[in-house]
């Protein structure tokens, strides 16, 4: 009996459709996270958010939205007819990471300007015992000082005739305003002379509110004028972008960048938040489904914020092959300098600035650093910061699932660029 090609065709594609489903089932499966939360988890609220189509560029390699312009400064501070007078002294330090650092230069400008006092340049202390850096190893001081030179005064070290015992150490909240600091910093200072200013955080979101009022000029200086990167490390950073550009060429240089540490994600609980596909945080494997899902293809370019690679990620990889954790792009005379020191605070720092200039922004994981990276890039007219969710079915748009930060234009930039 004679072999029917048709039937022999037929069987191939069978088995063909049967190999490509169970692929699908696999990718399609979610691993259940269990473990303990934190006070300060959030939920990424509204995430799916429509937005008009418009500037959204679509093409075999993912749908890359077109950056807007670049945004201007709309806080106006006049110049002061004599030189700003001083009245004692303001010490600080940044801690915790450059999401932190932005905040906490924020509320120690507003308490030095209001209270009429000298800003101390502050050290920077990383999450151990010891770890310290100067400022200057990080940030760029004399772009500092200029761009607050007709709101306080700023002095490199705290005077010798200042004794440590003359400064009274005083709590801010974050995002502090001008009444709170008449009302309980500045009896203090006027007591003790010298204060040292410690930001703590009651929320992590940076959202505008009505009950904000007027933004203050001199926060939004603080914010987003002060803080500029010393040029080794910017041009550090500079070269990682250049790579990973270079590796994006059939995006036309396009590539996103994942807040995802491996690490954060195992202390926090991943919980489903109520709203339909919504949680608290994102492992590797959904953020892979979400992006594919969306249409980003398989040669898109993904920087990672994790700081080695762990075996979780491989899933990530196997999807979008060209993944990338920094030390994979790091230039090979700068590991010694940058990677390899137990102090982190380039590492923290390299990821904040890579991710507020990447195409595109995903934070896997809510908090100060999805906020703070979403202010820098308002400020730069770069949009795309995609809200993971669980998309049910085979695709889905990626402006149901820009931060409402930006499709609401609710965030705290918004009241200082225009």
């Amino acid at each position: 009996m004679g072999v029917d090609l048709r039937q022999v065709v037929a069987g191939i594609l069978t088995i063909t459709m049967f190999v490509m489903l169970g692929q699908m089932l696999h990718r399609d499966y979610f691993d259940a996270v269990q473990v303990q939360g934190d006070a300060h988890d959030i939920v990424f609220h509204g995430s799916k958010v429509a937005l008009k189509e418009d500037g959204l560029v679509r093409s075999s390699e993912g749908p890359w939205m077109e950056n807007s312009h670049q945004l201007k400064p709309c806080w106006s501070i006049s110049q002061p007819d004599e030189e700003v007078s001083s009245k004692g002294y303001v010490t600080f330090s940044l801690t915790n990471g450059p999401e932190y650092h932005i905040s906490q230069i924020t509320d120690a400008v507003m308490v030095a300007k209001h209270l009429g006092a000298t800003l101390v340049l502050p050290d920077i202390r990383g999450s151990k015992p010891g770890d310290e850096m100067n400022f200057e190893d990080i940030y760029d001081v004399d772009k500092l000082v200029k761009s607050l030179e007709s709101v306080v005064k700023v002095v490199k070290k705290l005077p010798s005739h200042v004794s440590l015992r003359d400064i009274a150490i005083v709590k801010v909240p974050t995002r502090v305003a001008e009444d709170y600091i008449k009302e309980h910093i500045d009896p203090i200072f006027k007591s003790k002379g010298n204060i040292r200013v410690t930001t703590y955080f009651p929320s992590v979101n940076l959202r505008k509110s009505s009950l904000d009022g007027e933004t203050d000029p001199v926060s939004c200086l603080a914010m987003f004028g002060s803080l500029e990167l010393q040029p080794g490390v910017n041009d550090l950073v500079e070269s990682m972008i250049q790579r990973l550009k270079t590796h994006s060429k059939n995006s036309d240089g396009r590539f996103i960048a994942i807040d995802l540490r491996v690490e954060i994600l195992e202390k926090k609980n991943c919980r489903e938040t109520g709203a339909a596909g919504s949680k608290t945080c994102y492992n590797a494997q959904e953020i892979a489904l979400f992006l594919r899902k969306l249409g980003f293809g398989g040669d898109t370019t993904i920087y990672l914020t994790q700081p080695r690679w762990e075996s979780s990620l491989n899933i990530l990889k196997d999807i979008f092959p060209k993944t990338f954790t920094k030390e994979a792009i790091v230039p090979e005379d700068k590991k010694s300098k940058y990677l390899e020191l137990e102090n982190s605070e380039y590492e923290n720092v390299i990821d904040f600035y890579i991710s507020s200039r990447s195409d595109v922004f995903v934070p896997a994981i809510p908090g100060l650093f999805y906020a703070n990276t979403v202010g820098k890039r308002i400020a730069l007219g770069k949009p795309q910061v995609l809200v993971p969710a669980e998309i049910s079915g085979t695709s889905g748009l990626s402006t149901d699932y820009i931060s409402p930060y930006i499709s609401k234009k609710n965030h705290l930039a918004y009241s200082c660029f225009c």
